[in-house]
């Protein structure tokens, strides 16, 4: 289940079936409990209670597996977040919004682990962390730099280069409890600590972009 696989390979969808969302969860949670490495089809295969034939025929390879449990999380974060941000507020809620659930997403197990996997084996597999930087960071810029143009458009913001600035965005709501989890300082925190963060990253981006004193 180690197959060389092409650049893109991973872009095509996987088969459709009744039991992919059962590969998918079994597989998100071995992955998540043993590392890439440590994950085995027999283990994968009994967590999603399907057969190998089932698992081979909806993902030959382990890489595209993981690859798409990657997506799916994050395609599910992002669907979530836009589903609870006020986009009407004033920009500044707007923004604390936005902030406090990349910070929730950077500090769960699920981005914490997969960032540790994805950096572990970006030599041997090169493609794992490219889509997940493709499906995670790539899919919040895009996100990001839509909303930030458009505020832009409405006078809320004044920014000329909407990428930087969504990099720029992403990185401030990293600071501190992002690092203090990522090397195992610290485990969980307090909405206090959180919003701290949030507030700073806000705070910290209006004032640079900001059109309102």
């Amino acid at each position: 289940m180690n197959a060389p696989v092409p650049h893109n390979a991973n872009k095509a969808p996987p088969k459709k079936g009744r039991k992919l969302d059962q590969v998918l969860a079994g597989a998100r949670q071995v992955f998540l409990a043993d590392g890439f490495d440590g994950a085995s089809v027999d283990d994968i295969a009994r967590a999603a209670g399907v057969s190998k034939a089932t698992l081979y025929a909806y993902f030959p390879d382990k890489r595209l597996l993981f690859m798409e449990v990657a997506r799916c999380e994050c395609d599910r974060q992002a669907e979530h977040a836009l589903a609870h941000i006020e986009m009407d507020a004033p920009i500044r809620d707007v923004l604390l919004q936005a902030a406090q659930h990349m910070i929730a997403f950077f500090l769960t197990d699920f981005a914490q682990k997969t960032f540790r996997i994805c950096v572990a084996e970006s030599n041997r597999f090169p493609e794992l962390g490219r889509e997940f930087y493709e499906s995670g960071p790539m899919q919040a810029r895009a996100r990001l730099s839509t909303g930030f143009r458009e505020a832009t458009a409405k006078g809320e913001l004044a920014i000329e280069d909407v990428n930087l600035a969504a990099d720029q965005f992403a990185e401030l709501c990293k600071a501190d409890l992002f690092a203090r989890t990522i090397f195992g300082v610290s485990r969980s925190y307090s909405q206090a600590e959180t919003d701290r963060i949030a507030t700073g990253a806000v705070d910290m981006f209006l004032a640079r972009y900001g059109t309102k004193p």
